[in-house]
């Protein structure tokens, strides 16, 4: 099929219009006009297209292709989880479909907030391994999900303390790092996936309907 062929089935499932189609690709209006026209999208708006008509339209993965992991909580910039994460159950609050195989012990929180963009977008899935399996010093220098002992998760850049025992956290476009903060837990990076590269979240409500969110 051609893009424009898969765009125009894209819609006729979806029942969406050329502006909620942009939306979707962040794009302009006139620009999926354009596409609709049979102009050829750039690459990596091809493979969106791609991906999306595969997920809505031809039913993404086949059984068995990829695997299912557990959506925990949020992770952002000043922004407190409840319930606390050792209250909710293993399974999760959501399971997560991420599109190749991943290891066992792996857990997804969703990414709130914009303390992190351009690099982490709102709605981004930070898949992390359950466990800590490295020292502190192992992830100076790296970013990483935390949790502190006040129990805020975030995504932050890990840097020693000048403190004892504690650590430095910073973002990308926050100029006021969080410091001599000792963590709880580090939640090691294992994948990055943006919302257009999602399946829906499968429990009926997603995560917004079973947790809350306060920004402090």
């Amino acid at each position: 099929m051609t893009i424009e062929q898969k765009i125009r089935a894209i819609m006729k499932a979806t029942g969406w219009k050329q502006q909620k189609l942009a939306e979707h690709f962040e794009v302009s209006q006139s620009t999926v006009n354009r596409w609709l026209s049979g102009s050829e999208p750039e690459g990596h708006r091809r493979d969106a297209i791609n991906e999306t008509y595969e997920r809505l339209v031809d039913h993404g993965p086949k059984d068995g292709d990829g695997s299912e992991v557990p959506l925990m909580g949020f992770l952002g910039a000043g922004a407190e989880v409840e319930p606390d994460y050792e209250q909710v159950p293993p399974e999760g609050l959501d399971q997560i479909h991420i599109p190749f195989p991943v290891p066992d012990d792996m857990i997804a929180f969703s990414v709130s907030g914009i303390s992190m963009m351009p690099v982490f977008k709102p709605g981004t899935i930070i898949v992390v391994y359950r466990e800590q399996k490295k020292p502190i010093e192992s992830f100076y220098g790296m970013e990483a999900a935390v949790r502190t002992a006040e129990g805020r998760r975030f995504i932050k850049t890990i840097t020693k303390g000048s403190k004892p025992g504690t650590v430095t956290l910073t973002s990308w476009n926050d100029p006021m790092p969080i410091e001599d903060q000792k963590l709880e837990w580090i939640g090691e990076i294992f994948a990055v996936l943006p919302p257009a590269a999602l399946r829906k979240v499968e429990k009926q409500g997603g995560i917004q309907g079973h947790l809350g969110l306060k920004t402090a």
